[in-house]
């Protein structure tokens, strides 16, 4: 494909850093319909904090001083058509009942269906489950588009592997899974990745292998973690901190040392739910990928009770009791809350008539609030009284706090990360 212009739809954790590479090298308009998001990225500003924003101002005056490359924002659908290969960033949730929700997806399938033109390139990063591209998302291209799949235009698979709050494994250094709907579109795909991956790419042979490829990378981890979690409910039973059983385990050289804890996020918590769907919808219901789920689900209303029966044992009394919860997003160092599951546990002491207070430096409120219903602080205040502490995201600024000082005053502090020495808590996962 000659004349490269590239066109990024979906300007959040995945999409902006994309489009900041590749607009070091193209000519790539990064699209959003949040006008007031579009508004901060042209201001310089990103509230997610995972770009690197000497790179995106460098690769918008590369735009500003020559308007065939460089990098540009828009909310205005109007302006993508002048752009020949799209890539897809948007969000692929869950619905209340874990079901997969493909509206995000499939409305940006219509709206690239009326930008389409002939020879156009759509790629899909989005995670999915094997064969959405070609069975859900390439139909409504070509009915609002009226032309051809891989005559008219092509498809692209490339699965995202961006790690929120991650500034070591950012998006040039993680080794990229590519695919394309034909093996000369394949080469083409692999091409584009690999001008700004420094970690190389990996071409797979078809969009389902690749799809499938990072659907697993998730549910795999979903699983091992819902093992170790269901180690330490076991052992907690058995008065055996899990974490170190997992050392001692670990001293031979082929034991994975996971660990127990919340999983939460847009990506492990969800992603399981896609593969089993499309699982059932072929007649095979899975066993182990749904019974991780359930376990890891389990553990926000473990910590909850867990917390309750710590209070009841130092004889504090319950209803009205203040209790701390330290953070609130689904990972440290990270504004992203996401699926969290620390409102699971707000949810759950919520139930027995307790007070709570939540504290996380790195959350924005307005949105906090707006999506969960749920205020949070931005600062604490170290002489207010609480009967119980739940560290449960282990945010650099937790440091700081003086757990010791909490444990004189008989409070119970329950350490869901094992981050605060090991003498001031009360249980810890």
């Amino acid at each position: 494909m000659d004349n490269i212009k590239i066109a990024v739809i979906g300007l959040g954790y995945v999409g902006l850093p994309l489009a900041i590479e590749f607009g070091k090298k193209y000519r790539v308009l990064g699209y959003d319909i949040n006008a007031k998001r579009i508004r901060e990225l042209q201001s310089g500003s990103d509230h997610t904090q995972e770009a690197d924003l000497d790179s995106m101002k460098t690769a918008v005056s590369l735009h500003a001083s020559d308007p065939g490359m460089g990098l540009s924002f828009s909310s205005r659908e109007e302006e993508l058509r002048a752009y020949n290969v799209y890539i897809v960033t948007v969000p692929t949730p869950i619905n209340k009942n874990n079901s997969p929700d493909l509206t995000p997806l499939l409305k940006a399938s219509e709206m690239i269906g009326r930008v389409l033109s002939k020879g156009d390139l759509v790629i899909y990063e989005s995670t999915t489950y094997p064969g959405c591209t070609e069975e859900d998302c390439v139909p409504v291209i070509e009915k609002v588009s009226g032309l051809k799949f891989n005559k008219d235009f092509f498809a692209g698979y490339s699965p995202e592997r961006i790690n929120p709050g991650d500034k070591v494994n950012t998006f040039a250094k993680i080794k990229k899974v590519t695919s394309g709907s034909t093996p000369e579109i394949a080469d083409k795909v692999d091409a584009l990745y690999a001008s700004v991956i420094e970690a190389g790419t990996h071409k797979a042979p078809s969009l389902k292998v690749a799809e499938a490829s990072k659907i697993i990378e998730n549910a795999q981890r979903d699983v091992n973690i819902s093992f170790v979690n269901e180690l330490a409910l076991i052992f907690d039973k058995m008065g055996i901190d899990t974490r170190d059983v997992i050392e001692a385990a670990g001293t031979k050289w082929n034991f994975l040392k996971y660990s127990p804890g919340l999983v939460g996020g847009h990506c492990i918590s969800v992603d399981p739910y896609y593969l089993a769907s499309k699982a059932e919808s072929l007649g095979y219901t899975p066993q182990v990928i749904l019974s991780g789920r359930h376990v890891n689900n389990s553990i926000a209303p473990f910590i909850a009770n867990k917390v309750i029966n710590l209070m009841i044992r130092k004889e504090h009394k319950i209803k009205g009791a203040g209790v701390l919860i330290l953070g609130i997003t689904f990972k440290e160092n990270c504004p992203d809350f996401r699926n969290t599951k620390v409102i699971d546990i707000y949810n759950e002491l919520k139930g027995f008539g307790v007070h709570i207070d939540i504290f996380d430096p790195w959350v924005n409120q307005e949105e906090l609030l707006h999506e969960y219903g749920v205020e949070a602080m931005n600062n604490l205040d170290p002489n207010k009284k609480y009967e119980a502490i739940i560290l449960a995201v282990a945010h650099k600024e937790f440091e700081q706090i003086d757990f010791e000082r909490y444990h004189r005053q008989g409070v119970v502090i329950f350490d869901a990360k094992a981050v605060v020495d090991r003498q001031w808590v009360d249980g810890r996962l």
